[in-house]
């Protein structure tokens, strides 16, 4: 009987496939990407999608645990299945499942090696400020509204502290468990918005984040563009490597992860 269940198995085994999918959501409403115990998470949503072509559980696996209220606009993610759906039918049904919130916008078959998270070797994120007396209602969603006026090339200035490889603890979120909390930052770049519907818009890549990261830089560069910190002050909080004497972190409405290389 033992036999018989493990040729059974070996023979599902030999069947799965590996399928790739590159995923857009609004995560303002969703506890994030991750599946919580409470609450409605993207990865859950995905989950239960796929696992009606599957007859069975399917485990997804993303590229990123965006946290809740974060977006994205190219998240990957990857899931084994043995289900023979081509791919563009996954693609139609999933989209045809899932709710507007969140969208497929491409399944891909792809090599039985390659995993969302651990095959990724960059990531790019990008936090939009609108820095203007209000926000516009169609935005509000998306961005961190900031009223008082901010200095965009002393922020710049401040960024070139944090391009390259670093310990960046001083930036990294309570509850972060990770084996290092060295990072390199490939580049930061900043490109500047006007008015109320035009945000300003920071975009970061690296290769990989830690936790609350992006946000904390954010909130940190925010402190320098008001006149609260001097930019110079940027290099020596990150020598710190101590989080309070970095700056708050920014609310997670205004952040994207935008891409995922591999």
């Amino acid at each position: 009987m033992r036999e018989r269940r493990r040729d059974r198995e070996a023979g599902l085994e030999g069947q799965l496939r590996t399928l790739k999918l590159t995923i857009e959501y609004d995560g303002t409403d969703f506890v994030g990407w991750q599946r919580q115990a409470e609450g409605l998470s993207i990865q859950a949503l995905i989950e239960e999608a796929l696992a009606k072509f599957e007859g069975s559980p399917v485990t997804v696996h993303g590229a990123g645990r965006t946290d809740a209220g974060v977006h994205a606009l190219g998240q990957v993610a990857t899931a084994s299945m043995a289900a023979p759906h081509d791919a563009a039918t996954i693609q139609r049904a999933l989209n045809a499942t899932l709710p507007p919130s969140v969208r497929i916008l491409d399944v891909a078959e792809v090599d039985r090696g390659f995993h969302a998270r651990f095959s990724a070797v960059a990531k790019t994120y990008e936090y939009r400020i609108v820095n203007a007396p209000f926000v516009s209602g169609f935005l509000h969603r998306y961005v961190w509204h900031v009223p008082a006026p901010l200095d965009v090339e002393a922020m710049r200035d401040a960024s070139r502290a944090l391009v390259g490889t670093h310990d960046f603890a001083a930036f990294a979120g309570a509850g972060s468990v990770v084996s290092t909390t060295t990072r390199t930052i490939h580049s930061i770049v900043w490109e500047a918005g006007g008015g109320f519907a035009t945000p300003l818009v920071m975009r970061i890549a690296g290769d990989g984040f830690l936790r609350h990261m992006v946000r904390n830089i954010v909130g940190t560069l925010v402190e320098v563009g008001t006149g609260r910190l001097p930019p110079a002050r940027m290099k020596e909080i990150l020598d710190s490597g101590d989080r309070t004497q970095a700056g708050p972190c920014a609310p997670a409405a205004g952040l994207f992860l935008v891409a995922v290389r591999y």
